[in-house]
């Protein structure tokens, strides 16, 4: 059976997503040579992608398993972005220049690759679950990563359904803001909000 190309606890996708202009044009699937058209095409491969990861809750993709999906393979036009072109892309998008949407996990070496996809950066994630600690009148509750990613409270948040480190991750902004205190053992964190 092939690996999930959905991680992170993410739903397989739903058919109304609206790909962008582009998808449908096929030189769109080969990176072009000159640089200033290359840079416009590196572009839109990064709206495209946060827009698509934004709409189906990818919080991280491994390079191989995501060559194959909608993503990357317009089955339409029978046009797929090559695996060097992908990590091409990827590549930018983890640079400055790419405004750092991508962040590699343990390396960006081989095809199994796998990375971040900040579509909200971890900043933006620790301030949606500040203004909604805020919000519900919920400082001085303590609750469970599971609580807070998972819980019923937040189902209709958009950090609802969020990769467990990532929540980690985002919320230790929060703790070094002096806003919250993470404690508890690594399988039993809880989190209070000041």
């Amino acid at each position: 059976m092939p690996p999930d190309p959905y991680p992170s606890g993410t739903d397989a996708p739903s058919t109304d997503f609206r790909f962008i202009a582009h998808y449908n044009f096929p030189p769109f699937f080969t990176l072009q040579p000159n640089p200033l058209t290359r840079s416009s095409q590196l572009e839109t491969w990064s709206t495209h992608i946060l827009s698509y990861c934004r709409h189906h809750r990818i919080f991280t993709l491994t390079l191989i398993d995501a060559l194959s999906t909608p993503l990357f393979h317009n089955t339409i036009l029978k046009k797929k972005l090559s695996l060097n072109d992908a990590r091409t892309v990827l590549n930018w998008m983890a640079s400055k220049e790419g405004g750092e949407r991508i962040e590699w996990i343990g390396g960006k070496g081989g095809k199994e690759s796998k990375c971040w996809v900040f579509w909200r950066r971890p900043e933006e994630w620790a301030d949606a679950v500040g203004s909604w600690v805020e919000a519900t009148g919920q400082k001085g509750v303590v609750f469970t990563l599971y609580e807070l990613g998972q819980g019923e409270a937040t189902r209709s948040q958009e950090f609802y359904g969020i990769d467990r480190e990532l929540l980690h991750r985002s919320l230790q902004i929060l703790v070094k803001k002096g806003k919250a205190q993470i404690f508890g053992q690594e399988d039993q964190l809880g989190i209070k909000f000041f």
